[in-house]
């Protein structure tokens, strides 16, 4: 049996260069997984697709996402 393989981490380009603000996603299969980068056996929120590209698209028209 093979064992599932981890996602691959990267550092949002939404996180702050400052150091205290670093978040990091994955993408799989159904969406995205979030997590604090500074504490990477935590929490992690899992998002569905199209949830992260509204989100997303909502950051890059830098206006807040709000939720119907």
């Amino acid at each position: 049996m093979t064992a599932p393989s981890q996602p691959t981490w990267f550092k949002s380009s939404y996180s702050g260069g400052s150091g205290t603000e670093c978040v990091e996603c994955a993408h799989v299969p159904y969406g995205v997984l979030i997590r604090d980068s500074k504490d990477v056996d935590g929490s992690v929120v899992s998002v569905e697709a199209d949830a992260w590209r509204f989100f997303v698209a909502g950051l890059r028209r830098e206006r807040p996402v709000v939720s119907a």
